[in-house]
């Protein structure tokens, strides 16, 4: 629920069996939730919680760019940041910490020094990984060309990013000349790396009902007695009453617990709010809140997370067909180049970083059918989201010498004929410079976005031999709908065909998200039976 205790690394029996040598990695999509952060909301003033924490070092160095008309050229301008609030007049002061601290005071929901602290390691772990283990990525960049970066537009999501780039590739380990990387935003109306239930009204009516649901379940049990005799005391005077629904909301509620079990303790809560069973109840209403819609509903997982997971699936199909779909034009340094311009030029993408939330992950987990757990991400969880291809005899050993770079297949040059072999060799034989392209601002080529049932047996077999793996805080959690044979690699079912994975997420990709969060207003939100995620 609060801060992540990582996994041990890896022995080196466990990194054997995790990426056995029949199978070569291509394209590695991490996930990870922001790291610890202080409160969204200011609650429990009146049990001794400050309002205003000190824990945010990195506002007394901001960087800001400016242009300088006189030299008609940007430069850097230094500042530090402190934080004005209302008085008790409703005069204007300077908020300030628990023992007075008037700089390095957080905003309410900022990424803190502890959060800045354990984003950077998940990326010394990463790098540990991906470059000192298993020698899939470089161990000195010389530009990001080849790497994917994406970050909410809460702020906390981009500083964890930029945290967690940082940690995997600290500023000895990138070229001197290393050229400023990009890194993908939305606007908040386009935004799916979370659900976004601000700019569809149709999920905002599905969670509503789910968390009214949820309510209606928990408002009137022991479980919710006990938490009234514990905390009811610090509720509001107007409604002592502990609830699903109540101000603040549960969920509210566990976000403080959670976000001072994270921090030091001068921002600490009466010992009450730590009750183990307490925690215990509050975690299991609020996955349940959440995240059950996920589980239950088509619907909700098409408005929740199709859209991010429809781009993400058609990243690995944009790999696999050898084409700039895997995300390459969006990120390269030279949009206006002539290259470019005719889409040609970029370099594939081979690892992705994108900084999201909590409820990013958990609806990611639930709606694949992978929430085993149902336990809250914890701040700074991450979800790796690997695709391999079969080794190919024929180059391994010469791509094994390559330390550093991930393994690609080999040119046509190599391939067989014959009529049989011709759909498999054009898209896994096929020679990277002559990948399909896009031009800048054109949607991407190929079949990433095309249903399942819809591709031809030509476009299917450009999805063989290719296979999807997930890990979870670096545990392997298996998709359900993988298990029937014919869907996994023979002997191991967390390896799903890449087939039967873009079959299983197309179930639940929106074809048009924005129309259809305006469609069904005035439909049931919950359907009259479950329809069960991961198949």
């Amino acid at each position: 629920m609060t801060t992540l205790t990582p996994r041990r690394p890896y022995t080196d029996d466990e990194l054997k069996t995790l990426y056995p040598a029949n199978l070569e990695l291509q394209l590695v999509q991490v996930l990870l939730r922001h790291g610890e952060r202080s409160p969204v909301s200011a609650r429990f003033q009146n049990a001794g919680l400050p309002a205003f924490w000190p824990y945010c070092s990195a506002v007394r160095q901001l960087k800001s760019a400016v242009l300088d008309r006189h030299h008609h050229q940007f430069s850097t301008f230094e500042w530090k940041r402190r934080l004005e609030t209302f008085g008790p007049q409703d005069d204007p002061v300077l908020a300030a910490g628990p023992a007075g601290e008037l700089d390095g005071v957080c905003e309410m929901g900022m990424l803190t020094d502890k959060g800045r602290e354990t984003t950077f390691d998940l990326g010394a772990r990463l790098r540990s990984l991906y470059v000192d283990r298993l020698h899939f990525l470089p161990p000195v960049l010389l530009n990001a060309d080849s790497l994917y970066l994406r970050a909410t537009p809460i702020p906390r999501a981009l500083d964890s990013v930029q945290e967690t780039f940082t940690g995997l590739y600290p500023a000895h380990t990138r070229a001197p000349a290393f050229p400023a990387p990009a890194i993908l935003t939305r606007a908040p109306g386009d935004e799916t790396l979370f659900p976004n239930d601000s700019n569809c009204r149709r999920f905002a009516a599905l969670s509503r009902a789910f968390a009214q649901r949820a309510a209606d379940r928990w408002n009137d049990t022991n479980d919710m007695a006990y938490l009234t005799k514990l905390l009811g005391k610090w509720m509001p005077d107007d409604s002592k009453r502990v609830a699903v629904d109540s101000r603040p909301r549960l969920s509210g509620i566990m976000d403080t617990i959670n976000s001072t079990l994270a921090h030091g303790p001068e921002t600490r809560l009466p010992k009450e709010f730590y009750d183990d069973k307490a925690r215990e109840i509050i975690e299991k209403i609020g996955v349940e809140e959440w995240f059950a819609g996920y589980k239950e509903s088509q619907e909700y997982r098409a408005l929740g997370i199709g859209g991010l997971m429809g781009d993400i699936v058609g990243r690995m199909v944009g790999s696999a067909e050898r084409s700039t779909a895997d995300g390459q034009y969006e990120v390269a340094r030279k949009l206006e180049s002539g290259a470019m311009r005719e889409g040609k030029g970029a370099t594939p993408i081979t690892f992705g970083l994108s900084g999201c939330h909590d409820t990013t992950l958990a609806a990611i987990l639930a709606s694949l059918g992978a929430y085993e757990n149902n336990k809250w991400p914890p701040y700074t969880s991450h979800i790796a989201i690997e695709m391999f291809r079969k080794a190919n005899p024929a180059t391994k050993t010469a791509n094994s010498q390559q330390k550093g770079y991930p393994t690609i297949p080999p040119s046509e040059s190599y391939s067989t004929s014959g009529s049989n072999s011709e759909a498999h060799t054009s898209s896994w034989f096929k020679p990277w410079s002559s990948w399909s392209s896009a031009k800048p601002g054109n949607p991407p080529p190929g079949i990433g976005r095309k249903r399942s049932e819809e591709l031809s047996a030509k476009e299917r077999a450009k999805l063989e031999n290719y296979y999807v793996r997930i890990r979870y805080n670096d545990e392997v959690v298996t998709v359900p709908g993988c298990k029937a044979p014919g869907k996994h690699l023979e002997g191991d079912e967390s390896f799903c065909t890449l087939d039967a994975f873009k079959a299983i997420v197309d179930k639940f990709v929106p074809r048009n998200w924005k129309q259809e969060c305006r469609a069904n207003l005035q439909a049931p939100a919950i359907p009259s039976k479950p329809e069960p995620a991961g198949y």
